[in-house]
């Protein structure tokens, strides 16, 4: 979705950020989006801290979009993974790539998948 979001918007992002913090995304505010998330899912001790940079450089509305994006995916990957949807054709072959190179395959949750073929 967030490749498709920037193709249309003709926007330039290193998508490896995703899977590399030490590489910049090239989204604005970036860093402390993947901040918030990491530390959401996480449940770290840092949570309010996250929060609050959220709010300071973006604002409060910023951080209710944040935290619903961020609980949405959770929510949506917790669903897959709990009944092993199965990536399907379609998905398999425009996520190809990107998956290999992010190698999400690598992460404990994609043995919970069950491959379509040509997966």
């Amino acid at each position: 979705m967030l490749r498709a979001s920037v193709e249309a918007n003709s926007e330039t992002v290193d998508l490896n950020a995703i899977v590399d913090g030490s590489v910049s995304s090239g989204i604005e505010h970036g860093a402390e989006l993947t901040a918030f998330a990491e530390v959401l899912v996480t449940h770290s001790d840092e949570l309010p801290a996250a929060r609050q940079a959220i709010v300071d450089l973006m604002g409060e509305g910023a951080l209710v979009d944040a935290a619903g994006t961020v609980a949405n995916f959770q929510r949506m990957v917790r669903i897959a993974d709990g009944i092993g949807i199965p990536i399907d054709e379609r998905m398999a072959e425009a996520s190809g790539d990107l998956r290999s190179q992010l190698g999400l395959e690598r992460y404990g949750s994609a043995t919970n998948t069950v491959r379509a073929a040509g997966a």
